[in-house]
């Protein structure tokens, strides 16, 4: 920390977020206006679902709440690709078909949020995890007579084991996206003046 402006630096971390650049949703949804079949790499993928303003919420509250070097992560829901796809289908009354490729080089099962040595010392932030900073020295001889047992017992935090949503959770989720409630239910998107 700088002391003579009490600059704190901590940072974010999540997935993607939906409908964002990095989201299959809008290539997702142009396959399904285009009457395409979906394309899905592997039904059974998992991804976590952050809406933009879930987004904001987490860097609000790191800004609130971080502490020099701290990591915040948010508890999101995760979706299956499979089920995305499906959510997707019936929020657009498509006859579209989902079509499995394949997965792609170099492409996860599911996504990694807080590793297991994170987890071993992150806390529980209720609906965020606050990672604080890996301040130990580097005498990596300590290490070889005595670890940390708590890192072999404590699960990674990732999109298989976080709370899952079922296409109807996935649905009530994608509804809360402007460019969904758009297409969906007829909504005027708001514009705003450059």
């Amino acid at each position: 920390m700088n002391e003579e402006m009490d600059t704190v630096f901590c940072g974010t971390r999540y997935g993607n977020v939906m409908a964002s650049r990095g989201s299959v949703i809008p290539l997702f949804v142009e396959q399904i206006k285009a009457g395409k079949d979906i394309t899905v790499t592997d039904p059974n993928m998992t991804r976590f679902m952050m809406t933009l303003e879930d987004a904001v919420d987490l860097v609000v509250y790191a800004f609130q709440n971080g502490k020099n070097g701290d990591m915040f992560v948010q508890k999101s829901p995760a979706s299956t690709i499979g089920d995305l796809a499906q959510a997707l289908i019936e929020l657009y009354q498509s006859e579209s078909k989902v079509r499995v490729i394949g997965t792609r080089h170099g492409e996860k099962l599911y996504e990694t949020l807080v590793n297991r040595e994170e987890m071993a010392k992150a806390f529980d932030m209720g609906n965020y995890y606050r990672v604080p900073a890996d301040n130990r020295g580097l005498n990596y001889e300590q290490y070889f007579s005595v670890g940390e047992e708590r890192v072999s017992v404590v699960e990674e935090y990732h999109s298989h084991n976080t709370r899952r949503l079922n296409v109807e959770g996935t649905k009530d989720l994608l509804m809360k996206l402007p460019m969904i409630r758009r297409d969906v239910l007829g909504e005027e998107m708001v514009q705003y003046p450059d």
